[in-house]
């Protein structure tokens, strides 16, 4: 292992390898094979071994590109960021048009992937050196300084927003996960929790009648209803923020 390699403290601070051959592994093919053996089996059954064993190669094979699991890890993040819709328009106007449709997308993946909900809030690596990530963000700067914040405020707003964001949606899928494993579907773990959620929100009216009025209604639809509340009051703020800004004596 050669010194730069040595200090390394993330995966993207030393460039990849070269396949040493046309028939050789590149990161690319192995962090493609490590996502769908996370949506098949979640992240307990992600191991360097289980991998190599996917991908019908020996574990040194992975090595040569991958110096650890964490440093997988690290790349599955940023592939999975790399899903996710950057907020572009033509009218920066319309700024929080594009940041509510690249916060839906972003939402989309998660759930679609339910087991990186535990990675995009745990500490694993330097997740925010991906070329992914920079690439979202630098984005979403570009259209809020356009909008008219400067590059503090549109650095705090973009925070703000991918905080909501993701604590929203990996609550959302770290609860759905919860529910697949058990077998069920959504519907069914409703159905089967309705009799005792009915008896202990008895003493608590306005609970009681909150679930009441989300009885017979669409999961899906009120998960997806709520996230786009919270995202929209989130932009609300911002929209009042930038006001302040635009009055603000120079």
């Amino acid at each position: 292992m050669s010194a730069d390699e040595q200090v390394a403290v993330s995966v993207w601070a030393r460039p990849p390898r070269r396949r040493r051959d046309r028939l050789a592994l590149d990161r690319g093919q192995i962090v493609a094979e490590a996502i769908g053996l996370l949506d098949e089996r979640g992240l307990p059954a992600l191991t360097m071994r289980a991998l190599a064993t996917r991908m019908n190669v020996a574990a040194n094979a992975l090595y040569w590109h991958v110096a650890s699991k964490e440093e997988l890890i690290e790349l599955v993040v940023d592939e999975i960021y790399g899903e996710m819709s950057p907020p572009v328009s033509d009218d920066p106007a319309r700024w929080s048009e594009a940041v509510s449709r690249c916060g839906h997308s972003a939402r989309d993946v998660v759930l679609r992937h339910p087991w990186v909900a535990s990675l995009l809030v745990g500490e694993v690596g330097v997740t925010h050196l991906g070329p992914n990530l920079m690439l979202l963000t630098d984005h979403m700067l570009t259209l809020l300084r356009a909008a008219g914040f400067d590059l503090a405020e549109a650095d705090r707003a973009t925070k703000t927003v991918f905080t909501y964001v993701l604590g929203a949606a990996t609550s959302e899928a770290a609860a759905l996960n919860r529910i697949a494993l058990a077998g069920d579907t959504e519907a069914e773990w409703l159905d089967a929790l309705r009799p005792a959620l009915t008896q202990i929100t008895g003493p608590y009216p306005q609970l009681a009648a909150l679930f009441d009025s989300l009885t017979g209604t669409d999961p899906r639809t009120t998960r997806d209803e709520q996230f786009d509340y919270g995202l929209q009051r989130v932009l609300d703020g911002l929209h009042v923020r930038l006001r302040q800004l635009a009055e603000r004596p120079s």
